[in-house]
């Protein structure tokens, strides 16, 4: 009996998978930045009732030619972080697209390795942590194996497609609200889904600068009339005196 008891119990075990390029974009488009470690224990942490198989990043490096060197380097060293925590990363090198941006589309690799390590590892669940509604095949042939499958995106960007295929969407907006809100400091970190990361802060630390001066003209002309008033009144009440006198 007492075995039954343990079996109904048992804690799940779960395989997540991230497509770096989309969270992170989904966690910049907030303002904010990605902590991993809050991430991993949001999904699988030891209060979820959950084990953790594996947690596997999948993220796109800058091309390796001179231009895009110094980005590269920055990347690596976050994949080196990312490993020394416990991730399992896989990489892949992207190409030059458009000025200021690349592309590595990891897509393909993380398709494979879902069906192939869900083979290997057997996992109760998967956890596919991306908004990408290309991945709403891969859920329905998981489901096929028997596998649950949950989504982990931010629910109002979450299209029909992706959300029908898996059992279960798990909505990150809550997590991301409680990350470091991102500051200019944060610019020079690795680029993420093509994208330098200093453009997209600068470009909104613009927008708030200019938000927070527009009044400042208003206020000012304001005291400038206070002031002007007391000056102006004791003249004019010189100047009667003076005809009452004469």
């Amino acid at each position: 009996m007492q075995k039954k008891d343990s079996d109904i119990h048992a804690r799940s075990r779960v395989l997540v998978l991230v497509d770096e390029s989309n969270v992170g974009s989904s966690v910049r488009t907030a303002g904010r930045g990605l902590d991993w470690l809050k991430l991993r224990d949001f999904l699988a942490g030891p209060n979820t009732g959950r084990d953790l198989v594996e947690m596997v990043v999948y993220a796109g490096l800058p091309p390796a030619i001179p231009t895009w060197q110094d980005e590269r380097d920055k990347k690596n060293k976050f994949v080196h972080w990312l490993r020394s925590n416990g991730f399992m990363v896989v990489t892949k090198d992207g190409a030059p697209a458009e000025e200021g941006h690349y592309k590595a589309n990891v897509d393909v690799m993380m398709a494979i390795d879902a069906l192939e390590l869900s083979i290997e590892m057997r996992p109760d669940v998967v956890i596919l942590v991306t908004g990408d509604a290309d991945f709403a095949y891969l859920a329905t042939k998981l489901r096929r194996h028997g596998i649950r499958v949950e989504v982990a995106s931010v629910t109002a960007n979450l299209g029909n497609i992706l959300r029908s295929a898996a059992n279960d969407v798990i909505d990150l907006a809550p997590l991301f609200r409680t990350f470091e809100i991102m500051n200019t400091r944060e610019a020079g970190r690795p680029q993420v889904g093509g994208q330098p990361v200093r453009s997209l802060a600068q470009a909104r630390d613009e927008r708030v600068t200019k938000v927070q001066d527009a009044p400042a003209p208003a206020s000012h002309r304001t005291q400038q009339q206070r002031r002007r008033r007391p000056r102006f009144r004791p003249k004019q009440n010189e100047g009667r005196l003076r005809e009452q006198g004469s």
